[in-house]
């Protein structure tokens, strides 16, 4: 059992039959009453935020959690397949698991988060930034190559469209943030 002072980013709690993970907490410390701590949880089996109101004091039940590598082999009708990086152990997950699905690569590196107790899997995160080349998109009007106040769709390798600067061209690469499926920037060389 922990408390509302044991609060970070990022930790999963059992709350309402549920798991959650901490996505915001702010501890509040009003003038007049008892200290209370609002959060933004996220549902490790539905993806749902929701937001609540903890006392502070409160007795809380941490969640065990484990991440593990994985790596992205293929997708199928069967759903997503990947493989253990160090027991080359096969599973596959629904596409309700996978935050960014359509950002994902063959051979792409991943961490599946398992719920410890039970041995499920909870969700898989892909890393925070991927790069991908530009497979089509209309091309740059000559003199705007440096605003990017303007942006352009680009269909990218995987086949998902996303908007970029009026600069990017067809062959390009370009990081994009798989939190916010957005265009971070152009990646020079390689």
């Amino acid at each position: 059992m922990a408390s509302t002072s044991d609060f970070k980013n990022g930790l999963c709690i059992e709350f309402n039959n549920d798991l959650y993970t901490i996505v915001q907490f702010q501890h509040v410390k009003p003038g007049k009453g008892p200290a209370f701590v609002r959060t933004r949880l996220k549902s490790l089996t539905t993806g749902k935020m929701i937001d609540n109101t903890f006392n502070a004091g409160v007795k809380i039940t941490i969640a065990r959690v484990e991440r593990r590598p994985y790596q992205f082999l293929y997708n199928d009708d069967l759903g997503y397949h990947f493989m253990h990086k160090d027991t080359y152990e096969q599973i596959t997950l629904e596409p309700s698991l996978i935050d960014a699905p359509e950002l994902m690569l063959e051979g792409q590196p991943v961490e599946i988060l398992y719920h410890a107790d039970t041995e499920t899997p909870l969700a898989c995160d892909l890393p925070p930034f991927v790069v991908m080349e530009v497979t089509y998109t209309e091309p740059g009007v000559r003199g705007d190559t440096s605003s990017t106040s303007s942006l352009k769709p680009a269909t990218i390798q995987t086949g998902a469209v996303i908007n970029v600067p009026l600069f990017i061209n067809e062959g390009d690469r370009i990081k994009v943030d798989t939190r916010t499926k957005t265009y971070s920037e152009r990646v020079k060389g390689e």
